[in-house]
C-alpha cells in the first residue's frame, strides 16, 4: 500500500529576488556578488598593476658594475679586462717563458721571476697525452711526481741555502713545471723512435742534460742563497728529471 505525499511546485523566476510562497513560509534566494577587485590605473597597460613602470625605470641605478642609467640600457663592458686576465692566465708570459726554456745555454731568468701555474699545466696535460699517444695512461703518476717533486726540491734548495734562501713552493713548482718542456719534447719524440734501443737511452739523455741545465740555472737565478750550492741543486733536478724521463722510455 503506499502512500502519496503532495510536492508544491517550485517555481523559477527570471529576474529579482525571488520568493516562493510554501505554505506560508517565505524563502528568500539571493543574487550572487561579484568578487571584489582592485581598481585598475587608467596609465597602466598590464592588468593588476598598481604603480607606473616609467618612473620606476628611470629612478632606478645604472648597469651592473656601476655607472649610472636606465635599466634597460646598453651596458659598457669596454673598461672590463680579458677574461684570461681575470682568471690570472697570460698567453704572452707563458709563451716568452717557454721559449726561454728552448736554449738550455742562455736561459732568461727575468720572465721567472713572476711564477704561475698555467703554463706547467699545459706542459702537463700536454706530457699526459703524448703518453697517452703511446698507450700510456699516466694521468695520476705525472702529477703526483710533479707535485713530490716540487715538495723535493723545495726542501732541499732551502735546506742548503739557509738563511739567506727565499725560494717559495710556488715558484719551485712553476721552475720545475716550465723546465719539464724538455721531457714533453721527449715524449712526442719517443713516439717515432724504435722500443728498447739504444738510440732511445741516448736521446732521453739528451733531454734530461737539457732540463736538468735549465732548471739548475733558473732556480739559482730566481732565488738568493744558490749560487754556492749549484752542483748539489743540479743533481736534485737530474734525479727528478730522469724520473720523468723513465715514463717515457719504458
Amino acid at each position: 500500500m503506499t502512500k502519496e505525499f503532495a510536492v508544491p511546485p517550485v517555481v523559477f523566476p527570471s529576474v529579482g529576488n525571488p520568493t516562493v510562497a510554501t505554505g506560508g513560509n517565505i524563502q528568500q534566494r539571493r543574487v550572487p556578488i561579484a568578487p571584489f577587485q582592485p581598481p585598475r590605473p587608467s596609465n597602466s597597460g598590464i592588468p593588476f598593476m598598481s604603480f607606473d613602470i616609467g618612473s620606476a625605470a628611470a629612478t632606478t641605478a645604472g648597469p651592473i658594475g656601476g655607472g649610472t642609467g636606465p635599466i634597460g640600457g646598453a651596458a659598457n663592458f669596454d673598461d672590463e679586462e680579458p677574461l684570461l686576465d681575470e682568471l690570472g692566465i697570460h698567453p704572452d708570459q707563458i709563451w716568452k717563458k717557454t721559449k726561454s726554456i728552448l736554449n738550455p745555454f742562455r736561459v732568461n731568468p727575468t720572465f721567472h721571476k713572476d711564477s704561475d701555474l698555467s703554463g706547467p699545466i699545459f706542459l702537463y696535460l700536454s706530457f699526459c697525452l703524448f703518453q697517452l699517444l703511446a698507450g700510456k695512461i699516466q694521468f695520476g703518476v705525472i702529477l703526483g711526481w710533479i707535485v713530490v717533486s716540487s715538495i723535493f726540491l723545495y726542501i732541499v734548495f732551502n735546506m742548503l741555502a739557509g738563511r739567506h734562501g727565499n725560494l717559495n713552493l710556488h715558484t719551485c713548482t712553476s721552475v720545475i713545471g716550465y723546465c719539464l718542456l724538455p721531457v714533453v719534447i721527449l715524449s712526442a719524440v719517443s713516439l717515432f723512435v724504435p722500443q728498447n734501443g739504444p738510440l732511445r737511452f741516448g736521446i732521453a739523455g739528451v733531454f734530461v742534460i737539457w732540463a736538468t741545465r735549465a732548471c739548475t740555472n733558473l732556480m739559482v737565478a730566481v732565488a738568493d742563497g744558490g749560487e754556492e750550492h749549484r752542483g748539489l741543486i743540479a743533481y736534485a733536478c737530474f734525479l727528478i728529471y730522469t724520473l720523468f724521463s723513465l715514463l717515457v722510455i719504458f
